[in-house]
């Protein structure tokens, strides 16, 4: 069938009377879909609580959730980049003993690697930079550049068999927050609202904010497809909240506009898109509506989030001195707290800084101290408050960072890893996993998974199991298929339940 049908008089001579009489099938089937094609049309929408939805109501699917949830929020701590699992969490004494020795080639196989190695073989195995110390009554091994964290070491489950099927950043962010490589697909907050709906009335239910550590040479960017709605509606998508003291743009009324005059005119804006909707069933119309109605009822909610003042200085102290300064990941960690007290279901603090090709011995300190001891008070602020329970805080990056050098082994200043997708450390808390745990481990130079191996889809499948959902029936059709979060894999990692 042709893209554009025309009904043409061929004995008239004007170009503008044959535009007015082209009728493209999308105008076709808006203007004249009646009958059988808007009930299937309704059905579709009622099936996916599209067309019932209220704008700015709590949402959700219908049987969802699917069983007794564990936990109801998420704060994700992502660090861009990739932090050096062999450096931080996971302690390898043989490491020491190989250092400056070529890679064993039986550790590495056939194994892909960014161009920046390319063929690993003869590379020199590169000792870790700090040493590492037990904590707690778990004696979790956590490095000196986390001294804060190894204090709440006995709250976390370290997941030390985490691996990847992407070698890059953007790729390898994509996978483990949306299950593809290729940008695109709903990530994970997005399904989450979109399944879950919100509680929060106030506020969006998926916020992302992002910081970066000052002086750094990484050069991670930050992707709006990060925390994108790919083709669930965009009202799922996240809201990104800048780091500064106006973290929306656009939500203060214009000199001069009275807030009964900015709610006459909604309302009338409203009423004009309820009646196109009607025309349509467009579910970007409601998108539109329910966030011309969010941003109204931020107005009031946004300033009272970022006001400090109630906070007492102990708190604030505990997260460390740039928690005063919008835009780091300190300021953005006690936000993360305050936005789960206010009903927000999923928040993600993204961080970069991590990508330390040539910087090992100089940047990682820089980054460590900007994020360590937020990090760990984030933790110790949600059991304060009775909200580590019910919330899952999961800390870690999209892969790891090679075992073996990346530069010259001479030059200390300039020592580098590369990209490591086949074995890496993340951590969870609260939120119904084992505290004190470690799961899984990687072989004696942190090459490989070789212990209760999980993959990122498995991964996505126990963050999902925890909030009550069963990843295999969250689905969403589109383009002629269902497509879920895990994609066709993935499997619920039972042993860090509790």
């Amino acid at each position: 069938m042709n893209d554009t049908w025309k009904i043409l008089d061929p004995a008239s001579p004007s170009p503008v009377l044959d535009h007015q009489l082209d009728i493209n099938r999308r105008q076709f089937f808006g203007q004249n879909a009646t009958g059988i094609g808007v009930a299937a049309l309704a059905g579709l929408l009622g099936r996916d609580n599209l067309l019932g939805s209220q704008p700015g109501g709590k949402g959700g699917l219908p049987g969802l959730p699917h069983i007794a949830p564990k936990a109801k929020r998420v704060i994700y701590l992502f660090q861009n980049g990739a932090p050096t699992h062999v450096d931080l969490f996971d302690y390898k004494p043989r490491l020491h003993e190989m250092h400056g020795k070529p890679v064993p080639q039986e550790y590495l196989g056939t194994k892909r690697f960014s161009t920046m190695t390319g063929n690993p073989k003869g590379k020199l195995m590169l000792e870790s930079v700090e040493p590492f110390h037990q904590y707690g009554k778990s004696g979790a091994w956590v490095s000196d550049f986390m001294p804060h964290t190894g204090k709440v070491a006995d709250e976390l489950c370290f997941i030390k068999s985490m691996h990847s099927d992407a070698v890059n950043h953007a790729p390898a962010i994509s996978f483990l927050l949306s299950g593809a490589q290729i940008p695109g697909r709903p990530t994970m907050g997005a399904w989450l609202n979109y399944g879950l709906g919100s509680v929060a009335e106030e506020l969006p239910g998926f916020v992302a904010m992002t910081s970066v550590s000052k002086g750094t040479s990484c050069g991670q960017i930050f992707y709006d497809f990060y925390w994108g709605s790919g083709f669930l509606p965009t009202r799922f998508q996240g809201v990104k909240f800048r780091g500064s003291r106006d973290p929306v743009l656009y939500l203060k009324n214009p000199d001069g506009m009275k807030p009964e005059l900015r709610r006459g005119l909604l309302d009338d804006l409203a009423a004009l898109n309820e009646l196109k909707y009607r025309q349509t069933s467009d579910p970007e119309i409601r998108t539109r509506i329910a966030q011309y109605e969010m941003a109204y009822r931020m107005q009031t909610s946004v300033p009272e989030l970022t006001d400090l003042s109630g906070e007492p200085d102990h708190i604030l102290d505990m997260y460390g001195p740039q928690v005063r300064e919008p835009g780091t990941f300190a300021y953005n960690c006690l936000m993360a707290r305050r936005l789960a007290e206010r009903g927000v279901g999923f928040i993600q603090c993204m961080h970069a800084g991590w990508d330390q090709h040539n910087s090992i011995t100089t940047e990682l300190y820089n980054q460590c101290r900007d994020t360590d001891q937020p990090s760990a008070a984030l933790v110790r602020d949600l059991k304060m408050r009775g909200l580590l329970d019910d919330t899952l805080v999961i800390w870690g990056g999209e892969f790891g960072r090679t075992p073996f050098i990346q530069g010259d082994i001479k030059n200390r200043k300039r020592w580098g890893r590369d990209h490591h997708p086949y074995a890496f450390t993340t951590w969870l808390a609260g939120g119904g996993v084992k505290p004190g745990l470690t799961h899984g481990a990687s072989d004696d130079l942190g090459i490989n998974a070789v212990h209760k191996p999980v993959h990122v889809h498995d991964f996505q499948a126990t963050i999902m199991h925890l909030l009550g959902i069963d990843h295999e029936r969250l689905t969403y059709r589109f383009q002629g298929r269902y497509f879920r979060l895990t994609d066709v894999h993935g499997h619920v990692v039972n042993d860090i339940i509790a």
